[in-house]
């Protein structure tokens, strides 16, 4: 049973109106009369031919999504503001956002251009790096669960997410996800991992780019035969998009890009260049930079000086000495200084001084004596 337009859950939220539906519920706009703003609020339907162990199965799942949600602070993931158990059923409360899903986008704009693609799952990604690091399993990345703002990606529908150190929830020999876009390895019976979120987001960016699922299958076995019979993943629109798709849909999860060569690559193709060429070539240019780096030298003077003054010759640069040797007063190396004005050794005497010198060398000790008469003697 679906709730009416104008209903107050927990004497707080406001519904308003539907914004999305799906199988399991409706996505209602409503107004937090407590703190005067404008939340999204996800209303789980619970089929009442269900026996007492899926619903109560269903119930945990929704109150697991908003708890994994709301561990994770990022700007891709979306924010949860509360979880309400009402009508023997949860709801949960998040932030609103005018955005269309990647589904929707695709759908009503056709295939997105690679470096639009590359920028979406750039911030995806990192949604997907931080809710790894937290221990969380999303594995149920797809278009529709992608919301697009003009400025944002985000990762919403925590409903499947994997919690470390949860009890599974879900029936034995049960496959969760969309076909399409699970793991090779998951429909083959293996645990979810994080490579297996990323397998999913490069068969996400797949469909942004291309505006088709994966080989076109509509069944995820359909799918895993194509993948697993060699067959060779056709790309017509991907462009420099190509070798991060190509990585990312990896059968073997331990070849498969990992998460941070993923994000760089991304983010690259988002800039307008190549997810290959241009590392290349920056480690090349890093690896002729360190050949032609010098040691810092310590010497009192650079080897060079002189070398630019007209009449000098270089010659083969002297090894340092240990220990110096003083100069005379007064002399200089052959051509050093040759550009500057020759300086007198001795400073000229103020007038002043000169007029009282007599009485200054009478009356005061020498070592009171201005500094022209002291060097003069």
């Amino acid at each position: 049973m679906r709730a009416p337009s104008g209903y107050l859950l927990a004497a707080r939220y406001r519904l308003v109106e539907p914004v999305g539906r799906g199988g399991m519920g409706t996505v209602w706009r409503a107004r937090d009369e407590l703190l005067d703003r404008e939340v999204a609020v996800k209303e789980v339907r619970l089929p009442l031919v269900l026996d007492e162990d899926l619903r109560a199965e269903l119930c945990a799942r929704t109150e697991r999504e908003g708890r994994a949600t709301a561990m994770v602070a990022h700007p891709s993931v979306i924010t949860v503001f509360d979880v309400v158990t009402e009508d023997e059923r949860p709801w949960i409360v998040m932030e609103l956002l005018n955005a269309r899903s990647l589904e929707q986008l695709v759908q009503q704009e056709g295939p997105l251009p690679p470096r639009r693609a590359a920028e979406i799952g750039r911030q995806v990604l990192g949604a997907l790096r931080a809710v790894h690091a937290k221990g969380i399993l999303h594995r149920d990345v797809k278009p529709s669960n992608v919301l697009v703002t003009e400025d944002r990606a985000v990762l919403t529908d925590f409903g499947l997410a994997a919690l470390e150190g949860d009890a599974s929830i879900t029936q034995a020999g049960i496959v969760l996800g969309s076909a399409g876009y699970i793991a090779p390895e998951r429909v083959l019976g293996a645990k979810a991992s994080p490579a297996a979120d990323l397998w999913s987001l490069g068969a996400t960016l797949y469909t942004a780019v291309e505006g088709r699922g994966l080989h076109g299958r509509r069944t995820a076995a359909a799918a895993l035969a194509a993948l697993t019979s060699g067959e060779p993943i056709p790309m017509e629109k991907a462009g420099p998009l190509a070798p991060v798709l190509q990585g990312l849909l990896g059968i073997d999860p331990v070849t498969r890009l990992d998460p941070v060569r993923a994000s760089l690559m991304l983010s690259r193709v988002a800039a307008g260049g190549s997810a290959e060429e241009p590392l290349a070539r920056a480690a090349s240019k890093a690896v002729r930079s360190a050949a032609t780096i010098a040691p810092p030298s310590f010497h009192r003077r650079p080897q060079h000086r002189g070398l630019h003054r007209a009449g000098s010759t270089p010659g083969p640069v002297p090894l340092p000495v240990a220990t110096p040797v003083p100069m005379p007063r007064g002399h200089r190396r052959p051509a050093e200084g040759m550009h500057r004005k020759p300086l007198d050794p001795w400073p000229t005497p103020r007038p002043f001084v000169r007029f009282m010198s007599p009485f200054i060398r009478l009356v005061l000790p020498r070592r009171l004596w201005p500094r022209e008469l002291r060097k003069r003697g």
